[in-house]
Parts: structure tokens; sequence; C-alpha cells
């Protein structure tokens, strides 16, 4: 009887261990195994994963799980645990191609995926502001107020009271979460490297500086070809001698979109012209009080450096191109033909 007790529970113990066994090697699959393999097929789920400040691995899972990444969340969680897997606020890239201590590995490396951000030439902080937020970079808002620091505008020597026109237009690689300030600081370095190739603007005083970026960047929104920049530069350089009024319908554009917050105008109207406000070019002369957008290089270089002319006109005659017509005389820019009533939205 002895004997039969003690086969008995040598059975129990070895199934017990066999059950344990069994679970180990299943959880073992089930964490070290990639979803794909364990689905049965090859294709990559990728997916870009926001771990905000503070997540937990709980949070995480659900997320990874809805995405398709993993199978188990509870697998993910338990191992997270096991491993005392800290997790690094981050935009990072994982597909269901990676084990979960593959998956961890990266969550907790700290080497997250940039965020590429395109800024075209000629936009202004506001519409800088809200591709920013669309792409989780930093709220419009912080942006905006930002860019108006006195603080930030003092450290870059800056006469102005924003950033407008020195913020580079480029393609920037940024970071989810990205402090406002930060995010400005960079922008801003990089319009001050940017501008040490163009030599006309070697030894200029802030305001003489200031000044050259407020002409390039009505330039930035008026023109269209590259080759035409430096003669509409030209066109304004010239108009400026003579305390004549500059006439640009893009300003006009910035007083109705940015100032009175309307949408982009079509056809800039009789009506348009007569607002009371400095960065009305068609009512007051000389340059606007600041920058209206914020302009590349072809707009600085022309502004910096403007070709020795005597148009002090110009005219928009092939929408589609964005080709114009310069005169010399108001009678030779009434006859340029064809006439267009409708300008192109910049």
């Amino acid at each position: 009887m002895a004997h039969k007790k003690k086969q008995t529970v040598w059975f129990i113990a070895l199934f017990i261990f066999a059950s344990i066994a069994a679970a180990a090697c299943f959880c073992a699959y089930r964490i070290c195994i990639p979803l794909e393999s364990q689905s049965g097929t090859k294709a990559h789920t990728e997916y870009r994963i926001i771990v905000p400040s503070g997540a937990t691995l709980r949070t995480v899972a659900r997320d990874l799980k809805k995405n398709g990444i993993i199978s188990s969340p509870d697998f993910f969680y338990f191992y997270g645990c096991i491993k005392g897997v800290f997790l690094k606020a981050g935009i990072y890239k994982v597909n269901a191609g990676m084990s979960i201590p593959e998956i961890c590995a990266v969550l907790e490396s700290g080497k997250q995926e940039y965020i590429a951000v395109s800024l075209s030439e000629g936009l202004t902080i506001r519409k800088i502001a809200e591709i920013l937020e669309k792409n989780g970079i930093t709220s419009a808002d912080d942006f905006i107020k930002a860019a108006s620091s006195r603080a930030l505008l003092s450290e870059f020597g800056i006469p102005a009271d924003s950033f407008e026109g020195y913020l580079f237009p480029d393609t920037y690689n940024l970071d989810y979460g990205m402090s406002p300030e930060r995010v400005v600081r960079i922008l801003a370095s990089t319009f001050f490297e940017k501008i040490k190739k163009l030599e006309a603007l070697n030894g200029k005083s802030a305001r003489e500086l200031h000044d050259t970026v407020i002409l390039a960047s009505i330039v930035e929104r008026e023109y269209r070809l590259e080759e035409e920049a430096p003669l509409i530069a030209s066109v304004f350089t010239n108009r400026l001698k003579r305390n004549i009024g500059l006439y640009s319908c893009a300003t006009l554009v910035y007083v109705l979109t940015e100032i009175e917050g309307r949408a982009h105008p079509d056809v800039v109207k009789i009506e348009d012209t007569k607002i009371d406000n400095p960065y009305n070019t068609y009512k007051w002369a000389g340059l606007p009080p600041g920058p209206i957008s914020n302009p590349g290089l072809t707009a600085l270089k022309a502004a910096a450096s403007p070709p020795q002319t005597k148009y002090y006109y110009f005219r928009l005659t092939d929408a589609e191109r964005g080709r114009h017509v310069f005169s010399e005389t108001f009678d030779g820019h009434k006859e340029a033909a064809p006439v267009v009533t409708k300008r192109a939205a910049h």
C-alpha cells in the first residue's frame, strides 16, 4: 500500500511538473515568437506607437494588441513586469515580425522614430504651428506663444515682436512632444546658418537684416518661377527708393488671412486695397512693419542683392505657370497682355 501511495505521489508530481513545463513552453512561445509567425502570415504589420510620459505597460499592451502587433496583452504585461521594463516616452516603429522581448527593447531604448516635418517656403507662423500640432510635435497655441517670446527674440538678436520671417523652411526630424521653445530655436538657428551663404548679408546690422527679411517675405509670396524672384525684388527696391507704394497683393492677403482671420481670397478686391492697416502696401508706402511669411534662400538672395533694372511694375500673365511681365512705365504695365484678373493662390 505504501508503495502504491509513493507511485501516486510521484505521478502527481510528474504531472504537475509536466504541466508547468508545458505552460512555460507555451508562454515562451507566445512571448518570444513574433505574432506573424504565430498566425502564419508573412506580411509585417508596421505601427508607430506613441508612448506618452507616464504610460504604463497595460496601456501600451492594449495599444499594441489593438493595432495587430501582439496577440496577447497579458503576455506582454507579464514579460514586462518580470523583466522590469522601463518605458521611455517617444514615438517608436514596431511591427508584427518582432517578438515581445524585441518590442520591449525598442520601447525602453529611447531610440525613437523621429517625425519628418516638411515646412515649405512662404508659410506663416500660424500655418507652421498648425503643421506641428498635426504631426504631434507641440500644440499650435504653445508654438505661437514661443515664437513671440521676448527672451527668445533677444537671444537671437531679432528686432521684432515675433520670429515671423526667421523660421527657415526645410524638412526637420523632430521629436514627439518637443517643447515649442526648442522647435523655435531649431528653425531659427537653421535660418541664421543658411544665410551665411549669402555674402550680401555679411556685416549687416540686425535692423538692416530685418528689412531684407521683410522684403524677402514679400518676394517669396509673389514669385513662382525662380528666375523671376530677382526681378520682382528689383521692382520693389526701385519703388522703395522713390517712396512709391509696393502695391503687393501678397501683403493684402496677409492682412485678410493672418490679421483679420478671413479665408484666402481668390481675387483681391478694390475695397480690400483701402483697408487701413500698416501691412497694406496699397495704402502705405515703404516696407510693412514686419515679414509676411518665412522665405527660403531664393527669395532671401533676391532681396539681399536685387539686380539693377528700370522695372517698376509686374503683372501675372500666365496663372498656370506663374509667369509675369515686367514693365518700366505704367502705360507699359497697362498694355501688358493678357490681363489676368484672378491671381493664383500661393
